[in-house]
């Protein structure tokens, strides 16, 4: 089996996604008073996100909570709808874009999500919805059993390697991704995939019909002296005679070593020196090279979130994830897990290659933060969209490091050699070259894996950033072609980020695909830029020049 990375609600290297609509706001919505912020980059454009202390939007969520009941009557929902909030960004202009989670009669709406947008003044300026479909079933009674519900997915379950024999968890639920809404039940069996990937598979199950809806992974693959980023300055905090890898500085993000098991937390990364690692590869479940790598890594990433966005860490909230090192044996990949918030690293073949490289930890970690706002569901096009975000940021990471030892490139997974050949797991210029992903959008691509699909959207960004056509950058030379044989001119990987980062963060929602993708990025241009702007015009010719029209 091909390595790709994993995420979990988890997930690794290779990612997850959804679909979007748009609906106006035709009323007022009340506001509160203005909370304490600091913007990102003070030369920003006032669409731009401000990052809010964290007593500020904790102050700031509670009251759009409060205002919850209002907002969902002013937007037209029915009276057994409710709004649950999960995130809200407020821009330098003071603009709000709260994103909610819906219930109905109680219950859940997968699809239900949507972000509500309010100028500054408390005026709506519009509502960004997963579905527009209205939320309406005929009984909230079950004919199925949840038995039934977890047969099925013991079987689809079984067919993706897991062993186990009982589901994990079921609920019921309204499942409204796909089409009419309709009474589900979500069934979540656990275990490990066939490659030793911790497995979460969630299985969507007709509780009329026992037909099943829809299935989707929850794992996304996925001073030190480190193995691919050299000596670096790391955090870490005295305890008694030893030095544990603890960042104070980044939410208190921890280190731990899982010295080759594949459960729990494992034991905190500590040494008798303030010197961790050897900056050597080592087959030794002891060696702390990797960990420094991985703290390296998410120290780097949480700066760049931080300093290019203005985000406070993976939820925004202050709180640092933690890493975790040395899982399995010659455990070829590396997700990221909702469950436990942390980042899970193997060794790769025979122990000796770590996927701790600077872009892995970077990808991992955003996978994070597509949870934490757009949930992009992990499946089709916008399980592309998911794994394609995490590839953008990691290479965002990568470049913002500015680390001699790995310079920013647009190859996703260069240092890791996990083809055993020397070459990247993906190319951003011309996907297709790893032999799999897609370098254009088709009405077949939302039935390839996540991994590859992702292919359109990295494209995508390159064209944004850079440009079609030849050129060399830090020592590497890029040949990037277009669907349509157009020229197309980059605006630079700065402007292309913030696009991205606002689409992702304002105007993506779970089932967002290509298409709505392309207008989510359009309306994140016209936000920082005017819909008149040379940047606009490039994100139309950068999608057209990858078949998204």
């Amino acid at each position: 089996m091909t390595p790709r990375f994993a995420r979990h609600k988890r997930t690794t290297l290779a990612i997850a996604t959804a679909v979007a609509a748009g609906a106006l706001l035709t009323t007022g919505l009340t506001t509160g008073s203005a909370a304490a912020q600091t913007p990102a980059d003070s030369s920003a454009p006032a669409a731009a996100p401000v990052q809010l202390s964290a007593a500020a939007r904790t102050s700031l969520l509670q009251q759009k909570q409060a205002d919850a009941a209002e907002t969902a009557r002013q937007i037209g929902l029915g009276a057994q709808e409710k709004l649950v909030v999960k995130d809200v960004v407020k821009d330098a202009d003071g603009t709000t874009h709260t994103r909610y989670e819906r219930t109905y009669g109680g219950l859940p709406v997968l699809g239900g999500d949507l972000v509500v947008h309010q100028a500054p003044s408390g005026a709506a300026k519009g509502v960004t919805k997963a579905v527009n479909a209205a939320i309406k079933v005929a009984s909230l009674t079950p004919a199925l059993t949840p038995a039934k519900a977890e047969t099925q997915a013991l079987t689809a379950a079984r067919a993706a390697g897991s062993q186990k024999t009982a589901a994990d968890s079921s609920r019921k639920v309204i499942w409204a991704a796909t089409g009419k809404p309709v009474l589900a039940y979500e069934t979540v069996v656990g275990g490990l995939q066939d490659d030793g990937t911790p497995n979460q598979l969630h299985v969507i199950t007709d509780a009329a019909t026992g037909a099943k809806l829809f299935e989707y992974q929850g794992i996304e693959n996925a001073t030190g002296k480190t193995l691919y980023s050299g000596t670096v300055t790391l955090n870490s905090v005295q305890s008694g005679s030893t030095y544990q890898l603890t960042d104070t500085a980044r939410g208190n993000h921890k280190t731990y070593n899982l010295a080759r098991k594949t459960s729990g937390t494992g034991t905190l990364v500590a040494n008798s020196t303030n010197v961790f690692g050897t900056g050597t590869a080592s087959t030794s479940s002891s060696d702390q090279t990797a960990a420094a790598d991985a703290a390296y890594g998410a120290a780097e990433t949480w700066d760049f979130y931080k300093n290019t966005f203005g985000r406070n860490g993976i939820k925004n909230n202050g709180v640092g994830a933690y890493s975790r090192v040395h899982y399995g044996n010659a455990y070829v990949n590396a997700f990221w897990d909702d469950s436990c918030f942390c980042m899970t690293y193997g060794d790769g073949a025979g122990n000796a290659d770590p996927l701790t490289s600077l872009d892995v930890a970077g990808h991992e970690m955003s996978h994070g933060v597509t949870s934490n706002t757009a949930g992009l569901n992990y499946s089709g096009e916008s399980g592309g969209l998911n794994e394609a975000t995490s590839d953008i940021f990691g290479t965002g990471v990568e470049f913002y490091a500015n680390n001699a030892s790995d310079p920013g490139d647009y190859l996703i997974g260069e240092k890791i050699d996990i083809n055993g050949d020397g070459t990247p797991l993906r190319y951003m210029d011309k996907p297709s070259k790893d032999g799999g992903s897609a370098d254009y959008w088709s009405s077949t691509v939302g039935t390839k894996d996540v991994h590859y699909s992702s292919g359109v959207a990295n494209h995508f960004f390159y064209l944004l950033s850079e440009g079609s056509g030849s050129k060399t950058i830090n020592g590497v030379t890029y040949n990037s072609p277009t669907y349509n044989g157009s020229t197309v001119t980059g605006i630079g990987r700065a402007k292309a980020l913030q696009i991205w980062y606002k689409a992702l963060t304002t105007y993506m929602t779970s089932t967002t695909n290509y298409k709505g993708a392309r207008t989510a990025t359009l309306n994140a241009a016209s936000a920082l830029y005017g819909s008149t702007s040379t940047e606009y015009k490039a994100v139309a010719a950068a999608w057209s020049a990858v078949n998204v029209s």
